[in-house]
């Protein structure tokens, strides 16, 4: 009973066990929170309809498969084998999480010491890394994402993705752990800025939380 009840797998984030499913994340500050960056009315929408459906999506799928209680990141790294629906809406669920908790009202700035040293090293500067993150952010047509992450050699590397697919997932390119994401989906920024996806992006670092981001860089390079 003890076994059963108490094994627990944490990724990221999500409480996992083999009696329960996988957890909708609370948001963590209020829908106007980031008036400056995302307007309150998009906030609600995202979250309680877009990134709710996802997640009761796979959930469901989850279920039918019998996956129901499997790390997320092990359901990834082997994602081509299972049917689309996985694919899209545990990756919806998965990096929509991701994307809340690297924002905050308090966010802005720049990196601490540590990320930035290993941001100099790997993409050359931290003006060089926005760059490159803008670059994909903006690059990437239609639907899609734009990711900071880690790869298996502790190095940092930019990358985008179309639709829900992230870099933990074996149909990538660029394969990786994320530490930051943003969502470029248009409706994510449609009802504010319209079809100026270059603004949204441009104000996405004044609501970066980079302590959560260093937090994800210290977890990732353990790996």
């Amino acid at each position: 009973m003890k076994k059963l009840a108490l094994i627990t797998l944490l990724l990221g984030g999500f409480a996992i066990n083999s009696q329960s499913q996988y957890t909708f994340p609370e948001l963590g500050y209020s829908y106007d929170a980031l008036e400056a960056f995302i307007d309150k009315t998009t906030m609600e929408i995202h979250y309680t309809r877009h990134h709710k459906a996802y997640y009761n999506n796979f959930v469901k799928a989850a279920d039918e498969l019998k996956i129901n209680g499997m790390a997320i990141e092990a359901i990834f790294n082997q994602v081509s084998r299972h049917p689309a629906t996985v694919r899209n809406n545990g990756g919806g669920f998965f990096n929509h999480k991701l994307f809340w908790e690297v924002m905050s009202p308090n966010g802005g700035g720049e990196p601490s010491e540590k990320l930035m040293k290993a941001i100099e090293r790997d993409l050359g500067s931290f003006d060089a890394f926005r760059s490159e993150f803008e670059a994909a952010a903006k690059g990437q047509f239609g639907s899609g994402w734009a990711w900071l992450s880690v790869g298996k050699d502790g190095k940092l590397f930019v990358s985008s993705t179309p639709n829900q697919d992230n870099p933990l997932m074996d149909v990538v390119e660029k394969r990786g752990t994320p530490i930051l994401c943003l969502d470029v989906w248009e409706h994510a920024y449609y009802l504010h800025y319209q079809n100026n996806r270059g603004d949204y992006v441009g104000n996405f670092w004044k609501v970066v939380d980079w302590k959560v981001v260093e937090n994800k860089y210290k977890e990732a390079s353990k790996k």
